[in-house]
């Protein structure tokens, strides 16, 4: 039963993912733990981004919509899905969801995945990045007590450095575990907060844009 589920969910995110394409949008799939700073990290991304790129958030969650209005302080289109009691987002939900932004004059788009670390690793929703953040708040060893999830990252975000001195964070050991769940994940190192990093987050957006952009030049 599982596996006929995740079939038809890669059927539908194979639909998305052309979809995507065609509209020239460049996908990211943002996954971590509840309270990883993840919508803040979006918020502020978004922000920077837009001299350059335009985007629009679909974000999930099982109850409220608090993250949503959050993230459209940004000035980014934002769609909520409300899972109830389903702890990951399912790429019917971002095909439904999708439908709901007006795409015109957007070349990004990221999904909030819910704050959850086991079940959105198997669902592909039909992204072109899965971007897994790591708060230094939570132990350096989250990468090896849940390998599915890093081991899926194409980029690991390590979040929250400014509190890295008063929560005795241990830099080198979550660097290390990290590269060993996810050797050919880029890792970024940042603070929302602060600022640090944030601009090498967007330059590595903007690049990505680019590089699928010369892949797939048709779009609007």
């Amino acid at each position: 039963m599982r596996q006929a589920i995740l079939d038809q969910n890669d059927r539908l995110a194979e639909r998305n993912r052309g979809f995507f394409r065609a509209r020239g949008l460049l996908v990211l799939n943002f996954l971590s733990s509840p309270g990883s700073g993840k919508t803040t990290f979006i918020r502020e991304a978004v922000r920077a981004l837009q001299p350059q790129l335009k985007a629009g958030v679909i974000v999930g969650d099982l109850a409220t919509d608090n993250d949503a209005r959050r993230l459209r302080e940004s000035g980014a289109p934002v769609v909520q899905v409300t899972t109830g009691t389903v702890c990951h987002l399912e790429a019917e939900m971002v095909g439904r969801a999708v439908g709901q932004i007006d795409l015109n004059g957007l070349n990004l788009l990221i999904i909030e995945n819910v704050g959850n670390l086991v079940c959105p690793a198997s669902y592909d929703l039909g992204e072109d990045l899965r971007v897994v953040l790591l708060s230094v708040t939570e132990g350096e060893d989250k990468p090896l007590k849940y390998p599915p999830m890093f081991q899926s990252a194409d980029v690991v975000i390590i979040s929250k450095t400014d509190l890295s001195q008063a929560c005795g964070y241990d830099r080198e050991t979550a660097l290390a575990n990290i590269r060993r769940a996810a050797p050919k994940a880029r890792i970024f190192e940042t603070s929302a907060k602060t600022g640090q990093g944030m601009d090498d987050w967007c330059r590595f957006v903007a690049e990505q844009h680019r590089a699928r952009s010369a892949r797939d030049p048709l779009g609007p």
